[in-house]
């Protein structure tokens, strides 16, 4: 199993990202923790301030979006669609409507099995991370687990893709305007006495089959010539 999880961004290890990635240079973004921002802001968004695809693209990893709303009750044209693919990279936004998208999609079921072939290699960032955990008990004060939109199952989904066996929170103690919410979801963990790993942006956790490393922040030129 080879994940690449992240609070913000690629975070300050894509470095690391093209070794896990071991020659892979095909993508597939997943950008449905963002179905509640309406489309043309998002493409307003992606135009002049951020695009996954780009970043990707400065790191010689070529990407295409993978909107799983467009595989909803057809698990076998989803399994069809990441023949090939090296990498799939989940970007931040609500984690539970991420999750909604992945259960509809049977992407959960899909990416276990990829990954028990070592296939190919599950990232995301801030909600794209949290979902690879057991439980999104707690990520209640980040998201809202109620926010909808058309097409999405109304149900809560509390549990995550048990890719790891501990919680995750993004943008802890980070210029973020969800890093106070961050430190609450902290507090609430330890108090139920759940493992997890607080992320600071530009951090990264990298899982390779049974190693668990945290990679810190690194300067610039470090993780260029790295």
């Amino acid at each position: 199993m080879r994940l690449y999880l992240s609070s913000y961004r690629l975070g300050a290890s894509a470095f690391r990202l093209k070794k896990l990635l071991n020659g892979g240079r095909r993508a597939a973004v997943i950008q449905n923790a963002l179905d509640f921002i309406p489309s043309e802001a998002r493409r307003a968004y992606e135009t002049n301030i951020y695009d996954p695809k780009e970043e990707l693209a400065d790191w010689g990893i070529g990407a295409e979006e993978l909107d799983l709303r467009d595989y909803f009750g057809q698990p076998h044209a989803l399994k069809e669609a990441l023949a090939g693919i090296d990498f799939v990279w989940a970007v931040g936004g609500n984690a539970f409507l991420l999750r909604r998208a992945m259960r509809q999609s049977g992407f959960d079921r899909i990416i276990g099995e990829l990954l028990r072939k070592d296939a190919l290699v599950y990232g995301g960032f801030s909600a794209g991370a949290v979902v690879a955990t057991p439980s999104l008990d707690g990520i209640d004060i980040m998201d809202d687990p109620r926010q909808l939109v058309p097409g999405y199952d109304e149900g809560i989904l509390w549990d995550g893709l048990g890719l790891v066996d501990f919680s995750i929170v993004p943008h802890y103690r980070s210029d973020h305007d969800e890093a106070e919410a961050a430190e609450k979801t902290v507090g609430f963990l330890e108090e139920a006495s759940m493992p997890f790993q607080p992320l600071r942006d530009g951090e990264v956790i990298i899982v390779e089959g049974r190693n668990v490393t945290l990679l810190p922040v690194l300067p610039e030129a470090m993780r260029r010539s790295a």
